[in-house]
């Protein structure tokens, strides 16, 4: 039996798509179907993200196991809480793309879709038949994004490497510098968020508004560590008209009294970034320092040793109180979990939608869509390993 027309819309979408935001308008991205091959997160975060503006995610899965990050850990539900934060509202097939007939099987989907996102080493799609040349025959109108940590083509395209390797070496690693000199790890997973989940989103964007206009598709090659450039532009500018920045010992890494991270007398601290003179001069009077610390000019890390001596004389609870309400450019530095208890965040609505599964719920991932752009609806789900193979006829092995 051949597969039900792949242009109609799943019935759970049909609800979902035909809901208006608070403008009276339709999502921006409505109308748009999206084929996800990727796993872990640069990928599945990029979909995310399409999906919260509209548009119909597929996410497709290997069958059995799935996604990797479905097996970790802490879990919700049946998979893990990452893969269901990062999968939201989205819809699975599993199927075997290694089965001889999988382009034939997936025909329908690939005529109908939009964009495909895939994040393989370059080459396997090609193997797999599901390259861009292949699937831009079947559809020229299709958007492919390819995501890996090198790109498509240069020596290192192959490679084997995760975030902490592409921002060692971006030389965005060797800026950082802990009590001991050594690079401090990151807290964050830059390459794959700020490197590959934002460029995507950015390019793909362009390229629809670019078919807009030319009715044809294109390839999207997206090199993580390539995108880590953008955000040391300081670094590269300066070594290139005076000085290679050092490792920890320049304006936003360390090397000023005015941009700073304190401790505190009860053992947190105090993030102070008070780099202008106005900042600066108010900081200074606030905490009660000498007036002589406010030329930080000529012994920096003079003024450092006697900034923190006054700062660690005192409780966090108490520079909170002094700072309160002065332009100093300082807070107290907040654990994940206070931030989202934080009366600003909570008044913006950050927090207001939800992940469902079943009768549990959690607070779904924000994410960077203004709430113009998306469904009044708050809370969705996450899908279950090839809960749509039935609807769009598709066998899993």
């Amino acid at each position: 039996m051949p597969p039900p027309d792949a242009h109609a819309w799943p019935r759970h979408a049909q609800k979902r798509n035909s809901a208006v935001n608070d403008t009276g308008l339709m999502r921006p991205l409505e109308g748009l179907r999206v084929l996800d091959f990727s796993t872990l997160l640069p990928g599945p975060m990029a979909t995310l993200v399409l999906a919260e503006a509209g548009a119909e995610v597929i996410k497709i899965e290997r069958p059995g196991r799935g996604d990797e990050m479905r097996s970790y850990v802490p879990k919700f539900g049946d998979d893990s809480v990452n893969f269901a934060l990062l999968n939201r509202g989205k819809r699975s097939l599993a199927i075997d793309l290694k089965q001889a007939n999988v382009v034939e099987t997936l025909r329908p989907l690939i005529e109908s879709a939009d964009i495909v996102v895939e994040q393989f080493r370059p080459g396997v799609m090609d193997r797999l038949g599901l390259g861009y040349e292949a699937l831009g025959a079947i559809n020229p109108k299709i958007i492919y994004c390819a995501i890996t940590g090198y790109g498509q083509h240069g020596p290192a395209a192959n490679v084997a490497a995760h975030d902490l390797n592409y921002v060692a070496e971006s030389g965005m690693l060797g800026l950082t510098s802990g009590s001991d000199g050594s690079p401090v790890l990151p807290p964050a997973l830059i390459a794959d968020i700020a490197g590959g989940t934002y460029p995507a989103l950015v390019n793909i964007l362009l390229a629809l508004r670019q078919r807009d206009r030319t009715g044809k598709g294109c390839k999207l090659d997206i090199a993580m560590a390539d995108n880590l450039f953008t955000f040391m532009y300081w670094a590269i500018g300066n070594g290139q008209v005076g000085n290679w920045p050092a490792p920890g010992g320049e304006l936003v890494t360390g090397g000023t009294p005015r941009y700073q991270i304190y401790r505190t007398g009860d053992g947190k601290f105090l993030a102070a970034a008070p780099l202008e003179q106005k900042f600066w001069e108010n900081f200074i009077e606030a905490i009660g320092a000498p007036r002589a610390l406010l030329d930080d000019s000529g012994a920096p890390d003079a003024v450092k040793a006697k900034l923190q001596e006054i700062i660690g004389s005192q409780p966090a609870q108490h520079w909170r109180s002094v700072l309160e309400g002065k332009d100093v450019c300082c807070t107290i530095v907040a654990s994940v979990q206070e931030a989202m208890q934080n009366p600003h965040f909570q008044s913006r609505g950050l927090f207001s939608r939800e992940l469902a599964d079943g009768d549990a719920k959690i607070v779904a991932l924000p994410v960077p869509v203004s709430e113009q752009f998306r469904s009044p609806e708050n809370s969705d789900g996450y899908p279950a390993l090839g809960e749509a193979n039935r609807e769009f006829g598709i066998g899993n092995s």
